[in-house]
């Protein structure tokens, strides 16, 4: 099952690809508070970190990791979320609207499951988008 949301920042693509990849592991938890991040090493993301992760959405926190699987400055950033026995892949493409305009489109492709709900799961894809939007917008340039 695929689920996406995009939305149109005033920034030019290198900011929003700062902000959402190189600096997820800070930016994240800003956008899903549920979500908790921590880098397993010093070194810059790229395509191989791998980052630990705690999903506290449920109520109960579930450990996880994320592995960076993708890296392709200011174009695409994806990781394969790994909890427990499910597998999600989450991406990130980055489309320049002329100089100072992005538009941010996020995946999620996540196993069949009559557990989860699409609509929920885009309604929150859709809310970390403008929350995304709204942090970016709000830094000084």
């Amino acid at each position: 099952m695929r689920v996406e949301a995009s939305q149109e920042i005033a920034r030019p693509v290198a900011e929003v690809f700062r902000f959402f990849a190189r600096e997820h592991i800070r930016n994240h938890p800003r956008w899903d508070p549920d979500i908790a991040l921590e880098a397993t090493s010093d070194a810059p993301l790229a395509v191989g970190s791998i980052i630990r992760r705690r999903n506290s959405r449920s109520g109960t926190p579930v450990e996880g990791t994320m592995e960076v699987v993708e890296f392709d400055a200011d174009r695409a950033f994806a990781t394969v979320i790994r909890e427990g026995p499910v597998e999600v892949r989450g991406g990130a493409i980055f489309d320049p609207i002329g100089a100072d305009r992005t538009k941010l489109t996020i995946t999620s492709d996540m196993p069949d499951d009559p557990r989860w709900n699409p609509s929920l799961i885009k309604s929150r894809m859709q809310r970390s988008v403008e929350a995304i939007k709204d942090l970016i917008e709000a830094e000084p340039h």
